[in-house]
C-alpha cells in the first residue's frame, strides 16, 4: 500500500507496552503521532524517545496521543525504556508497539512486502526505512509524513509546530507561511474569495501581492 497525505491511516491490532490496542479505537476522537524506529537499543532513537517523553505534556494539551513503534518485541521495549529514562532524564509514558512480524512496518509502506515476516536476526541497517513520523487527524487520515535517515535525529519540536499548523488550518480557511509559529500571522487560502475574506476579516489584510493575503492568526 502506498500512503500519501489524506490517505486513511491503516488500522491494526498490536501488542504494546501498555497492552493490546486497536489503533483507530486507541486514537479515539483526537489526533495522534505514530513514530517508528528501526531497532531497539540504537543511540539516535534512544535520544528521540526520551525527548518525546519530555514533550508528551505539550502533545496532551493539543489532544494528541503519541505512540512509538519498533520491530523488536514488547519485552525488549520495556527493558530499553529503562535505559531511555536513565540516559535522557524522561520516563517513557506513552505506548511502544512491538512489530515483530513486520506487519505494521509493511502496512505503513516502510518495508517491502518481501522483507520477510520476522524481526529476528534483522539489524537496524535492514530496517533503515522504518524511520517515519505519521501525523494522523481525528478523521483517521494522514495529515503529514516525515522520514529521516538513521544518522539524523528527528526534530520533534518541528513535529509539534507541524501539529499546531495542521490543527489551526483544519479549523480555519488559512495556511501557515514558512517558519510559522503559534500566534504569528497566517495566509488566507486562495479558495477564499475577497468577498468571503471581508466577512471573516472586516479589518482587512496585508497583500504584498493580490494572491498573498496576510492576516493575524484567527482564534
Amino acid at each position: 500500500m502506498t500512503l500519501r497525505i489524506n490517505s486513511e491511516a491503516p488500522d491494526f491490532t498490536a501488542e504494546t507496552t501498555e497492552g493490546t490496542i486497536r489503533f483507530h479505537d486507541w486514537i479515539g476522537d483526537g489526533w495522534a503521532i505514530l513514530f517508528s524506529h528501526p531497532k531497539d537499543y540504537t543511540p539516535v532513537c534512544t535520544t528521540e524517545l526520551g525527548y518525546m517523553a519530555g514533550l508528551k505534556p505539550e502533545f496532551d494539551k493539543r489532544n494528541c496521543k503519541i505512540i512509538g513503534l519498533s520491530v523488536d518485541p514488547v519485552s525488549d521495549h520495556v527493558k530499553w525504556a529503562k535505559d531511555i529514562e536513565e540516559t535522557q532524564g524522561h520516563a517513557v509514558t506513552y505506548p511502544m508497539i512491538g512489530d515483530t512480524d513486520l506487519a505494521i512496518a509493511k502496512l505503513y509502506d516502510m518495508l517491502e512486502e518481501d522483507d520477510g515476516t520476522s524481526a529476528q536476526g534483522r539489524t537496524a541497517a535492514n530496517n533503515a526505512t522504518v524511520r517515519s513520523v505519521f501525523l494522523i487527524g481525528p478523521d483517521k487520515r494522514i495529515k503529514a509524513m516525515l522520514t529521516y535517515p538513521m544518522s539524523s535525529g528527528r526534530n520533534f519540536d518541528e513535529v509539534l509546530r507541524l501539529l499546531d499548523s495542521c490543527q489551526l488550518t483544519a479549523r480555519h480557511k488559512v495556511a501557515t507561511p514558512v517558519n510559522w509559529k503559534q500566534g504569528e500571522d497566517v495566509i488566507i487560502i486562495p479558495s477564499v474569495s475577497d468577498a468571503e475574506a471581508k466577512e471573516k476579516y472586516p479589518a482587512g489584510w496585508k497583500a504584498p501581492k493580490p494572491y498573498i493575503r496576510i492576516v493575524a492568526q484567527p482564534k
